[in-house]
């Protein structure tokens, strides 16, 4: 039947990629890291938040400045809450990158927008957020497994990062 194999197909890795629930609400991971892509992926997600849309999102430094205060627009019209992170940060100051982000976030007077830069407590203040009928969406790395700091790349998951808030803050 195709419905029955429907059923069994699994996406890609790191694309609108479900990683858990809690408290009635879902965690989401995806790849997202320009902003036609943000905003596609909110848009994905949002018909399945009956609650809140909560995303969690940074930039990379090094990279296209232009597009930090464009996603940060993004996000804070398209998501009830938005928190601002470090990713890849880079050579640059990731405090510098995150205010670009806030900078075009600003442009939604009374948008929930808020910071934190280590990236796993980001996740983790996501996860904590999640409510009956919430969606919590982590954009940025998806697949990826490192965090570019300096030079030096540093193992890090955003699925793994996920899946620890999902159960160190399951109730």
């Amino acid at each position: 039947d195709v419905f029955v194999a429907l059923e069994k197909l699994v996406g890609a890795p790191g694309r609108i990629e479900k990683i858990g629930d809690r408290n009635g609400g879902a965690a989401f991971v995806d790849y997202a890291h320009k902003p036609g892509a943000l905003e596609t992926a909110i848009a994905a997600l949002r018909p399945f938040a009956r609650g809140r849309m909560i995303v969690v999102f940074g930039c990379g430094g090094d990279r296209d400045r232009g597009k930090r205060p464009i996603m940060g627009e993004i996000a804070a019209r398209l998501a009830d809450i938005t928190i601002v992170t470090d990713d890849n940060p880079r050579s640059e100051q990731p405090a510098a990158i995150r205010a670009a982000i806030l900078e075009g976030a600003s442009a939604h007077k009374g948008a929930d927008v808020r910071e934190i830069g280590d990236r796993a407590a980001a996740i983790a203040a996501g996860v904590a957020l999640l409510g009956p009928g919430d969606v919590l969406l982590v954009a940025g790395k998806g697949h990826e497994t490192g965090q570019i700091i300096g030079s030096k790349t540093i193992p890090f998951s955003d699925h793994e990062a996920v899946r620890a808030a999902l159960e160190g803050q399951a109730r």
